[in-house]
């Protein structure tokens, strides 16, 4: 009776432990693809440049998670509360102060509604070469059914354009809202 356990158990043991190899093996692509996806994200978001510095962020605005720095501007990372969770994005702020580009890169709103940030392009372009300082109802529309997930998405970009142009908390500057 041990004799016919003990096999199959130790044939587990050595598919885990084959398994484990492999994803340690692997993680180091993982790590390397990854890298190299949102290098190729940056360099879209914020045309005219080919690499990027991480930089530290010392600052008072709770939305900024990164700051990128390339050759034309700042990718900035954010992160602001929507709906039913945080949206994640990045933002491409010119040396100027205008918005090059933007991306969601993580949105977990209520399917049918605020999810339509994600593919919205009328409402993502809207940003495009703005300088921050925008506002729902005033020069930016929100999706509609969505308007918490809208403000939440204004805000990075306020937060984004503030960093780059000192506007941002940190500055002393009255932070724009959505």
């Amino acid at each position: 009776m041990r004799k016919k356990i003990i096999l199959p158990l130790i044939s587990i043991l050595l598919a885990a432990a084959v398994l484990l190899a492999a994803y340690n093996l692997l993680s180091g692509l993982r790590l390397s693809n990854a890298q190299a996806e949102l290098e190729e994200k940056m360099r879209t978001i914020l045309p005219g440049s080919a690499s990027f510095t991480e930089e530290a962020y010392t600052g008072e605005d709770a939305n900024i998670q990164c700051i990128y720095k390339g050759e034309t501007g700042y990718v900035i990372g954010t992160r602001t509360a929507g709906y039913a969770d945080d949206i994640a994005m990045l933002i491409g702020v010119s040396k100027e102060g205008t918005v090059t580009g933007l991306q969601i890169r993580d949105i977990h709103e209520t399917l049918g509604l605020g999810q339509k940030a994600l593919t919205d392009w009328q409402f993502l372009a809207q940003f495009l070469n703005t300088s921050g300082g925008t506002n729902l109802g005033e020069n930016i529309d929100a999706v509609t059914g969505a308007t918490v997930t809208s403000k939440a998405v204004t805000r990075s970009v306020n937060s984004a354009v503030g960093y780059v142009t000192g506007a941002d908390a940190s500055s002393g500057a009255t932070s724009w809202g959505g």
